[in-house]
């Protein structure tokens, strides 16, 4: 990725989603939340409000800068690598279907490696969305700004294939920036780490879930009986959501 790259889309894409979140939210119900809680009140299931894009964009971009590193690539170890050779055969099997997820994504979007622990919420997915029951690890394709917070899934690895991504440097070859990201750039070190939180966070939901079906059991309210108010959604007359494109 060269400095000029760097330059745009760092300096100017990224930080104009960052500069129209922040007007957007400030003075409303979404100005105290977090990134990750403003990207699931303002997609409302697909529904989605003004917010949605500039917040999801925003995260997005954090999330992608964090997946690479100088001298990045080879290949993972330890629990990832395990889980990797498990569900897509081989890690080599594994990154011919992401640069393929990456290279065919139509338009502007995101290909993402995520841990979904068998938690996908039907009624909260748009297409396209996983099938496979059975595996921990996939790899999915979202338009735009979606990303896999939206379908209850844990993202682990990210590569942008916005145009504003790579055309200075690869002009119309998306597969090449693909390829140097596979195998110059990521940090599988940071893909590791996140693995072991979304494990963590996952077994602390099915704790949490074990504790609401007994209480519901023994006939006592849960928290979320006991919350009546709601967080009102934000709908903003602005519209200030410009695309940074």
């Amino acid at each position: 990725m060269s400095r000029e790259t760097l330059a745009y889309h760092w300096g100017k894409h990224h930080r104009t989603y960052v500069e129209n979140l922040n007007k957007q939210v400030v003075g409303t119900d979404l100005e105290g939340l977090s990134l990750e809680d403003i990207i699931i009140v303002t997609y409302n299931k697909g529904d989605i409000l003004p917010a949605f894009n500039n917040a999801a964009q925003a995260w997005n971009h954090d999330f992608f800068w964090e997946s690479m590193k100088p001298g990045g690539g080879g290949k993972p170890s330890g629990d990832l690598l395990d889980l990797i050779e498990r569900d897509f055969g081989s890690f080599e099997r594994f990154i011919e279907e992401f640069k393929a997820a990456a290279a065919t994504q139509f338009g502007s979007g995101w290909a993402w490696l995520a841990y979904k622990a068998n938690r996908l919420d039907v009624e909260n997915a748009v297409n396209p969305w996983p099938s496979e029951k059975d595996k921990e690890l996939v790899i999915v394709k979202s338009p735009n700004a979606v990303n896999p917070l939206v379908w209850d899934y844990f993202p682990l690895l990210t590569i942008d294939v916005w145009e504003h991504a790579y055309y200075l440097d690869f002009q119309n070859r998306r597969p090449d920036y693909i390829s140097v990201f596979m195998e110059k750039l990521v940090s599988w070190e940071t893909v590791n780490t996140r693995l072991e939180k979304a494990k963590a966070r996952a077994a602390e939901r099915e704790m949490e879930e074990e504790r609401r079906r007994k209480e519901e059991e023994e006939g006592k309210p849960t928290n979320e009986e006991e919350d009546d108010d709601d967080l009102e959604m934000y709908v903003d007359n602005d519209n200030d959501d410009s695309e940074a494109e």
